[in-house]
């Protein structure tokens, strides 16, 4: 029982269970733990792989998240020249200038994009990505511009420093193989994440080259 509940893969792949009582539920009498992948579901059972039926009178879907094949984006974005945005982030690699530009979309804030999550909360995230808009804006306002995008060079600049960044953190140190992460994509990046502190993550909102985005 042990072997088959020890994660083959290293802490912090996936959100830890901060429990005394979880495991210990598996040594109860009406519980039972199979490893088995799911064959299918019929109404009254699952079915594994193995052949064994297990009957069932309610199921819980507790199976985890899969952020990346639905949720970058949500819903279909189209920037200049009929660039579709989650067709490009999927050849392209995920990528966002500060987490909330894309090059070729003008006058789109895609928050929570990748590399915004600052200190894995999404209130902190939110609250910098909101000072950044705030600082672009004030901007084109004074200069009357109708129009900005993010600079390819700005842009290309970001993704270099984050995949430096996240290369040499202790995120990257573990081996997560195995471990059908959510935090990586199928690019074996975990780009959801912004690899600085929060107090960096506000700094760069306040800070930013206005010179990284183009105004007409």
């Amino acid at each position: 029982m042990r072997d088959a509940l020890t994660p083959r893969y290293d802490f912090g792949c996936k959100r830890p269970t901060f429990s005394n009582s979880y495991l210990r539920a598996f040594n109860k009498h009406n519980v039972h733990l199979e490893t088995a992948p799911i064959s299918h579901i019929e109404p009254d059972a699952i079915v594994t792989t193995s052949g064994q039926r297990h009957e069932i009178d309610t199921l819980v879907l507790a199976t985890g998240f899969n952020l990346w094949d639905i949720n970058f984006p949500a819903f279909e974005i189209v920037g200049r020249n009929g660039r579709d945005l989650g067709k490009w982030w999927r050849s392209n690699r995920f990528q966002a200038y500060q987490g909330i530009s894309i090059p070729h979309f003008p006058n789109l804030f895609h928050l929570a994009s990748p590399y915004a999550y600052s200190g894995l909360s999404y209130f902190t995230t939110i609250e910098a990505q909101m000072k950044h808009m705030r600082r672009l804006i004030r901007h084109i306002e004074r200069t009357n511009a109708s129009v900005f995008e993010v600079t390819e060079d700005a842009n290309e600049a970001f993704l270099d420093e984050m995949t430096n960044r996240l290369g040499e953190s202790v995120f990257y140190a573990g081996s997560c193989a195995g471990s059908r992460s959510y935090y990586f994509n199928q690019h074996g990046e975990a780009a959801i994440l912004r690899p600085t502190s929060t107090l960096n993550a506000n700094r760069q909102a306040r800070r930013f080259a206005l010179s990284d985005y183009q105004l007409t």
